[in-house]
């Protein structure tokens, strides 16, 4: 058994800020504190977690599309979480 060196374990760990640049540019749904759902394009986004996005659009709790934008900015103090889609 060997331990892995510092450069081996930070190269195969990934931090929140790894993942973060790892999705910009793809389809990501951003829920926020009050229930809504944004889903779009990742243009970019700060150490803040100001979001933002292009081709969005906005449901409300129940699901149901409310809002279509072309590009929108989301406060990152009312952001709950970010998921990426799949690709």
């Amino acid at each position: 058994f060997r331990a892995a060196t510092m450069s081996e374990a930070s190269a195969s760990t990934k931090t929140p800020a790894d993942f973060l640049k790892s999705i910009k540019g793809q389809q990501v749904s951003v829920k926020l504190n009050s229930g809504s759902d944004y889903k779009g394009v990742l243009a970019c986004l700060d150490g803040y977690m100001n979001i933002a996005m292009e081709q969005t659009e906005e449901y409300n709790q129940e699901g149901q599309l409310k809002n279509k934008y072309g590009d929108c900015f989301i406060r990152g103090n009312n952001v709950l979480y970010i998921h990426a889609k799949k690709t």
